[in-house]
């Protein structure tokens, strides 16, 4: 009996070991977007004058939204499969596998002669 607690307690144990683990991994950005040490408010320090009340405070200005990124990469074909794929996913993930094939070898000729790329010969 004493050797099915102690089972028990030590299941109970990693299971909350592990939980623990996931959600300190969930709460990792790991995208590079998040905050870095330049972004981080700087802290004011308190002046030994009392604010002036007769000043007006100025406004913060709104902030533009993000451009998008201008794209260095030159069209190959690698990137217009990997490009049409992830299309093709986002928009057609419960297709057939090859009618999803078929979209992707006509978006690849479609970004290649947009490129000025010829379409390479099957």
């Amino acid at each position: 009996m004493t050797g099915s607690i102690a089972h028990s307690i030590m299941t109970i144990a990693r299971f909350a070991v592990l939980a623990a683990a996931a959600l300190a991994l969930a709460a990792c950005e790991t995208d590079g977007t998040g905050p870095t040490a330049a972004d981080a408010p700087k802290a004011e320090v308190a002046s030994a004058k009392p604010a002036e009340s007769s000043k007006p405070e100025p406004k913060p200005q709104a902030s533009k939204p993000a451009e998008p990124a201008v794209d260095n990469e030159p069209m190959t074909h690698s990137r217009a499969a990997r490009e049409c794929w992830m299309k093709t996913e986002k928009t057609s993930a419960h297709a057939d596998l090859d009618k999803r094939a078929d979209l992707v070898n006509k978006c690849i000729d479609d970004k290649m002669k947009a490129a000025g790329a010829p379409a390479p010969k099957t």
